[in-house]
């Protein structure tokens, strides 16, 4: 797999894309997340060649973002599990699921919805603030510099 090296960059923007950014490796999270975790089954639901998912997961094994894990041994299986930096990665793609929703859903609506474990609603992610609970989109904020920004 080609890779442009974004991790080097003063960015967190692009020190996540460095992990997810090329075209498969959400859709592949997004299948581990849902239960679809074993390479037979992605590929199928994917639709994707057999290499490029075979270095997909490989580069997210690499990262940490997913964890191979032998479930036959007989003959030699494995599946794919998220780990908790995985897991992270799902709230960014619960944002862009909300951001497809509001503009490339169509009148169909969305394709899936997601109900809320604590109180049991459909519900769609909202950022908040971190210190106050407050709703918090883009307009809302200012970007400063931080303590690993370059001069």
């Amino acid at each position: 797999m080609q890779h442009h090296p974004f991790g080097d960059m003063a960015c967190s923007i692009a020190r996540t894309l460095d992990v997810i950014g090329d075209r498969w490796s959400p859709l592949v999270l997004r299948d581990v997340y849902v239960g679809i975790n074993r390479f037979e089954q992605i590929q199928r639901d994917l639709g994707v060649s057999r290499k490029v998912l075979a270095e997909r997961l490989s580069w997210l094994v690499e990262k940490e973002v997913l964890e191979r894990r032998e479930y036959s041994s007989r003959p030699p299986r494995h599946e794919y599990v998220l780990t908790d930096k995985g897991l992270d990665l799902c709230d960014v793609l619960m944002a862009i699921t909300r951001w497809g929703d509001r503009w490339t859903a169509g009148e169909a609506g969305p394709p899936v919805l997601y109900r809320h474990h604590a109180c049991g609603e459909i519900a769609h992610a909202e950022p908040r603030c971190g210190v106050c609970g407050e709703p918090m989109h883009a307009s809302d904020i200012d970007v400063l510099p931080g303590p690993g920004s370059r001069a």
